[in-house]
């Protein structure tokens, strides 16, 4: 205890920002746990909601399909051991199941988690943690200096500065209110979620009663007059028992003793529910960065094609999230690695970004006051020697 209050007075020996102090305080060296209910955002959301399923599935799947190259500075290498690692992160996934897990915990959670198994001080294994298992333990300067996994009532701490390699990386959304977890999409679009399982609901209990909207039945008996407890409850277990549900659909309503049937006025397109409906699923759509085309919502006229929503899905939401994972882990691992080893995505074999990289080329090409290596240089190869000439 002694000793870990002389290392919190003692003045800090590297670089650290002006604010850590403040923050420092602010969070006393406590743990702090997510500040979101992230069982009761992915239930309702990625397992109950079928837009945030597959906008977070197209997500995931288009940026794990991303080819990572491996450069050091400007030369890259093909055969090298931080591509083998991420080809085969740990034995029981692989490269993309492995970069799938940790996109859809980014956009589920707004945090992911990475774990590097190191052997002999070398990082052998890598694996993606569950974000709502795992806590920030802020250290003396206000950031995180190791980190809680809990599970089953067990728990492991990783230190983060134990190895030359830190033991987990975090990545995050930004988060404007919070200096250690991130935002996450599905919690942005939580009022949309709910609107649209709303509609979802109600709809399943319209198709339950018969596809027909309730109404009112009145009892037109002489002036004064009520049912008695009895026959009020006689007619209400009629009503469920013979007229509810979709196996009695278009069973005649048989009424007597002075009983009217009144249907509801409105009627779905009158209250506009699957406007409601759709407006809500492209609130969803969007706040995943899934052009609403793509997961076939009416309504939406922004792009000429499925082509053109496509590449700009690319573009807009997979590139840049898949780029920022590459250079993430890039870093991270850098120790281990060198620092000037990059991860670059091969454009090249994306098939969405053909046309793209069709007309770069031709551009290119057609460019005569470019030498050899500036062109292979405009379209992301390294320079080769003898390559500084005119063609």
């Amino acid at each position: 205890m002694l000793q870990r209050l002389k290392a919190y007075l003692r003045a800090p020996e590297a670089k650290a920002s002006r604010t850590a102090q403040v923050l420092a305080f602010e969070s006393g060296g406590r743990a702090r746990w997510t500040p979101r209910d992230y069982a009761a955002l992915a239930r309702e959301g990625y397992l109950g909601n079928a837009v945030v399923h597959r906008a977070v599935r197209l997500v995931a799947e288009n940026a794990a399909s991303c080819c990572y190259l491996v450069f050091e500075g400007a030369q890259e290498r093909e055969a090298h051991p931080l591509g083998a690692l991420l080809a085969r992160p740990n034995p029981r996934q692989d490269g993309a199941g492995f970069l799938e897990a940790l996109v859809s915990h980014l956009l589920l959670a707004g945090n992911a988690y990475v774990e590097a198994v190191a052997l002999d001080d070398e990082v052998r294994e890598l694996y993606a943690l569950r974000p709502d298992r795992m806590k920030a333990v802020p250290g003396a300067d206000g950031w995180a200096e190791a980190y809680d996994y809990s599970a089953a009532g067990r728990g492991v701490r990783f230190d983060q500065l134990a190895s030359r390699v830190p033991p987990i990386l975090h990545l995050t959304f930004f988060h404007p209110l919070d200096d250690h977890y991130g935002l996450a999409p599905l919690e942005a679009a939580a009022v949309a979620v709910d609107t649209h399982n709303a509609a979802a609901r109600w709809n399943k209990a319209l198709l339950d009663n018969a596809a027909r909207p309730s109404g009112a039945l009145i009892y037109s008996g002489p002036e004064g007059a009520v049912l008695a407890d009895e026959q009020f409850q006689r007619l209400k277990r009629e009503l469920t028992e013979t007229y509810q549900g979709a196996a009695n659909a278009g069973r005649p309503l048989l009424l007597e003793g002075g009983l009217d049937w009144k249907a509801m006025s409105l009627t779905p397109k009158d209250m506009d529910f699957l406007e409601a409906k759709h407006t809500a699923a492209r609130e969803i759509a969007l706040a995943f960065g899934v052009p609403p085309m793509l997961l076939g919502i009416p309504g939406d006229n922004t792009y000429a094609n499925f082509q053109e929503a496509n590449r700009v899905f690319w573009r807009q939401t997979v590139l840049p999230l898949a780029s920022r994972i590459g250079t993430s882990l890039a870093q991270w691992l850098s120790p281990q690695f060198g620092k000037s080893v990059r991860l670059v995505i091969d454009t090249d074999r994306i098939e969405a970004l053909a046309s793209d990289r069709a007309a770069l080329w031709e551009r290119v090409t057609d460019a005569p006051f470019l030498t050899l290596n500036e062109k292979r240089e405009a379209v992301g190869y390294a320079p080769r020697e003898g390559g500084d000439r005119f063609e």
